[in-house]
């Protein structure tokens, strides 16, 4: 069965939407790591799909794939995250991104730091296309539905992204760094 079919089903009987759960849990814990560090994404990641389980009735069954529509639910659950830890005065690191460890917020295979340090420079949105796309393995149309944006406006964006980090990186692609 596929998502939509599993979610349909999960409106009149709740325990079809676990398969969901299932099938999905381990990306969006990934991407919740990546995001807000391991202390909070077993929380948050349960908080997604929470969410997902209160709204499943208005779910678009025409998506074969739930994946997007839950990443665009955890994205929501990340930015209202990080806007009650900047309310509470803890130093939150919003471009966090999974790292080797927690405390120097650096990619494990950016030996330089350059890669995080260019993700730091771009707006949120674009570091969320970026990350959707290359981390996720979205399609420009997935990415379109998770943001809410044309396919048009996704293709065009990631490819100003990826243009902005390249050019970012190309000092150490030069020296052998990265």
């Amino acid at each position: 069965m596929d998502d939509a079919e599993l979610i349909a089903r999960s409106v009149a009987e709740g325990r079809w939407f676990e398969l969901v759960f299932d099938r999905h849990y381990g990306r969006i814990h990934r991407f919740c790591v990546a995001r807000a560090g391991p202390d909070a994404a077993d929380d948050l990641a349960s908080e997604t799909f929470v969410v997902a389980f209160r709204r499943r009735d208005a779910y678009d069954i025409s998506h074969t794939d739930a994946a997007p529509w839950l990443y665009g639910i955890a994205l929501n659950v990340l930015r209202a995250f990080h806007r009650r830890e900047l309310a509470h005065g803890r130093l939150v690191n919003r471009a966090r991104l999974a790292s080797a460890s927690p405390s120097d917020g650096q990619l494990p295979y950016d030996r330089s730091g350059a890669l995080s340090t260019a993700l730091r420079g771009l707006s949120e949105q674009d570091r969320d296309l970026i990350v959707l796309f290359a981390w996720a393995g979205l399609t420009y149309e997935q990415l379109g539905e998770c943001l809410g944006l044309p396919v048009g406006t996704v293709r065009s964006r990631l490819s100003r992204t990826r243009e902005r980090l390249r050019r970012q990186l190309e000092p150490a692609l030069a020296e052998g760094t990265m």
